[in-house]
């Protein structure tokens, strides 16, 4: 079993949330180092740059994930690709107990990030309003 840090659209409640098939760890977490964490392109995709000390204490939701939820969350991340994100480990906080874990999480590296195409951030979550503005991959007329 793995753990996995979810920032964006992979959290319970969020458009890509299908392909999340964890079980998830009760309670609130956010990144141990300043992440910058930017909806880009004209999706509005939640990035999480590789650049730490950058941008704010990201939040997000933890969860267990067996060999196979794993690469079907690698497969969504496009994770062999080279446009695509990279499993990375890093470190979270649960803020109730103060306690770090390492953890998986889907960076992109800080020279994918063009600022032009910035619509937003950085931010410190990535909330239902944020994504009520992404379109997915494989259905990119925006969302009405």
């Amino acid at each position: 079993m793995h753990k996995i840090f979810v920032f964006g659209t992979l959290q319970q409640g969020y458009p890509n949330f299908a392909s999340n098939r964890g079980r998830r760890i009760g309670g609130s977490f956010h990144t141990r180092e300043r992440l910058p964490l930017y909806l880009v392109g004209e999706r509005h995709s939640p990035w999480l740059i590789d650049q730490p000390g950058v941008g704010f204490q990201v939040h997000g939701q933890l969860f267990r994930v067996d060999a196979p939820a794993l690469q079907a969350m690698d497969l969504l991340e496009r994770i062999d690709q080279p446009d695509g994100y990279r499993r990375k480990m890093i470190e979270v906080v649960d803020p109730s107990s103060g306690s770090v874990e390492a953890v998986f999480a889907y960076l992109k590296p800080a020279g994918q990030l063009d600022p032009v195409q910035i619509q937003l951030g950085p931010l410190s979550r990535y909330e239902l309003g944020h994504a009520a503005l992404y379109r997915s991959r494989a259905n990119p007329k925006k969302a009405k």
